[in-house]
């Protein structure tokens, strides 16, 4: 089971730390990613980070602006979003897997506003 938090209106320019937390499988052992859906549009992946947090990836659109972490100690996945703009509202999902997702978090709203 994944379950994100986190999620919340903030300004343009603001920063916002999303959360994942993960239970009922070996997280440490899985790739993880982070996935947004926005307002009428399809699934957008984000960000992935290798089982032991040593390396990461972005999409040209999050490059530079969020990072992606994990602390295999508290089997959670974070996402600290940063200069966020009005085109990063969407609903936010944590899944296993970097190219291909097995479980799916329920997602977590964020409203840049």
């Amino acid at each position: 089971q994944l379950v994100e938090s986190g999620g919340a209106l903030v300004q343009p320019g603001g920063s916002l730390r999303l959360s994942c937390a993960g239970s009922g499988f070996a997280f440490n052992h899985y790739p993880m990613s982070w996935i947004r859906q926005s307002p009428g549009k399809g699934f957008e992946w984000l960000s992935a980070i290798n089982g032991d947090g040593g390396v990461t990836y972005y999409a040209d659109s999050v490059k530079g602006r969020f990072t992606i972490s994990r602390d295999n100690a508290k089997n959670t996945l974070n996402l600290q979003m940063n200069s966020l703009k009005p085109e990063d509202t969407a609903v936010y999902y944590c899944a296993s897997g970097s190219t291909r997702f097995g479980q799916w978090g329920q997602g977590t709203q964020v409203t840049v506003s």
